[in-house]
C-alpha cells in the first residue's frame, strides 16, 4: 500500500490542524494505522493508532485529549485532528499502515509498522 501525508503547516500555539493520510494500492481497511513524528534531533515517536475498523483507538500520553485520530475506509483516508498544539508537538508527521493484527493490542513501534508515508511538517509557533 501506497501512502500520502498531507495537511502540515505553521500554527501558533493553540491553534488546530488536520492532517490526513491517503492510501492507495490495496485494501485500506486490511491495515491497522498510525501516526508517528520525528522532532529534530530526536528519535521518531509513536502518536496514536487506530484500527482496522475504527472501533478503537491508542494515543501516546501527551496527545490524549488534544488529537484525535480517525479513519475512512470508503475513502482509504485516515486523519489526525489535533488541537491545542504546542511548541513541543512540531515535528515530521508520518503515517504508517500495520500488517500485524491482535485482538485488543495496538502496535507503538516502528519494526510492526512495514508501509510509511513521506511525512509533513508541523510547526508549532510560540
Amino acid at each position: 500500500v501506497q501512502l500520502q501525508a498531507s495537511g502540515g503547516g505553521l500554527v501558533q500555539a493553540g491553534g488546530s490542524l488536520r492532517l490526513s493520510c491517503a492510501a492507495s494500492g490495496r485494501t485500506f481497511s486490511n491495515y491497522g494505522m498510525g501516526w508517528f513524528r520525528q522532532a529534530p534531533g530526536r528519535e521518531r515517536e509513536f502518536v496514536a493508532a487506530i484500527s482496522r475498523s475504527s472501533g478503537s483507538t491508542y494515543y501516546v500520553d501527551s496527545v490524549k485529549g488534544r488529537f484525535t485520530i480517525s479513519r475512512d475506509n470508503a475513502k482509504s483516508t485516515m486523519y489526525l485532528q489535533m488541537s491545542s498544539l504546542k511548541p513541543e508537538d512540531t515535528a515530521v508527521y508520518y503515517c504508517a499502515a500495520s500488517e500485524n493484527y491482535s485482538v485488543g493490542y495496538f502496535y507503538t513501534a516502528d519494526r510492526d509498522y512495514k508501509y510509511w508515508g513521506q511525512g509533513t511538517q508541523v510547526t508549532v509557533s510560540s
